[in-house]
């Protein structure tokens, strides 16, 4: 597969790392960073041709297009990879919860008359959430408890003494839509809960800064007209980057496998 890029952080870099395991390792590899970081972005991914202009990616036709950066990123170079024909396939899902941003996604793939692809990430269950929407949603709940180290840097920090907790504390409840909009860095699987199931104002959230756990815990609760189910996941944290859970990865390299399988599951 000739692949492309957007981003080279941690999670491209182990993405690259996990194919190469897998003896699927990119035949070609284009890479967008931003300028001022070519020699990072090569140095971090050890090769490829790194590309500073969202065209020259375009123009380089790559297979398929990861995009493994940041919100911003989705309403740019990936919004004008899907217009130029390309498949994306994004990771920052939570950029969706801006309206804007969701149906200029949808329009550009649209007009480029291919798809955007997006990842499950650290949660699981996603297929059956989809299937269960389809017979009737009466409730969709996901809850993130995560170490309190997880969430320095984020609005917790500001609320809650992270280092001096002794108990679990719940610093946010409300709608995935809010969720994915204060905390950009840590509600992505919010995000992608609610695009398969009852949408991102009708999906409740909880946030929890927990002492008592070491991984990144995401619980999701399903009530619809056909299957009920509680699914609770213990994703090990990335060790480069503790907001980020290590099954993020392997999710996303699967994705990418099952698009070049002769046979996908």
């Amino acid at each position: 597969m000739h692949l492309g890029l957007i981003g080279y952080g941690t999670i491209a870099a182990d993405l690259l790392r996990v194919l190469a395991a897998e003896g699927a390792a990119p035949a070609a590899l284009d890479v967008l960073a931003r300028a001022g970081r070519v020699d990072a972005a090569r140095a971090r991914l050890g090769g490829g041709q790194i590309h500073v202009d969202a065209a020259d990616l375009i123009a380089a036709r790559p297979d398929l297009v990861v995009e493994a950066a940041t919100h911003e990123a989705v309403a740019g170079p990936v919004c004008a990879c899907l217009r130029a024909g390309l498949p994306v396939l994004i990771v920052s899902i939570g950029a969706l919860a801006n309206p804007e941003v969701e149906a200029s996604v949808r329009e550009a793939a649209i007009a480029g008359g291919t798809q955007a692809f997006l990842c499950n990430g650290a949660v699981g269950g996603i297929d059956m959430l989809g299937a269960a929407r389809l017979s009737g949603l009466a409730r969709v709940t996901y809850t993130s408890r995560k170490p309190p180290g997880a969430w320095k840097g984020t609005r917790a920090e500001d609320m809650l003494d992270l280092a001096a907790l002794t108990e679990p504390t719940t610093f946010y409840t409300g709608t995935a839509r809010d969720a994915a909009a204060q905390y950009p860095k840590n509600a992505n699987v919010a995000a992608t809960v609610a695009l398969a199931g009852a949408g991102f104002d009708a999906t409740d959230v909880q946030m929890i800064a927990d002492p008592g756990v070491t991984a990144n815990i995401h619980e999701v609760s399903v009530r619809s007209g056909a299957v009920n189910f509680d699914l609770r996941l213990e994703g090990l944290p990335a060790p480069d980057n503790p907001k980020t859970s290590l099954s993020t990865i392997y999710s996303l390299a699967r994705a990418v496998l099952n698009r070049a399988a002769p046979l996908a599951i």
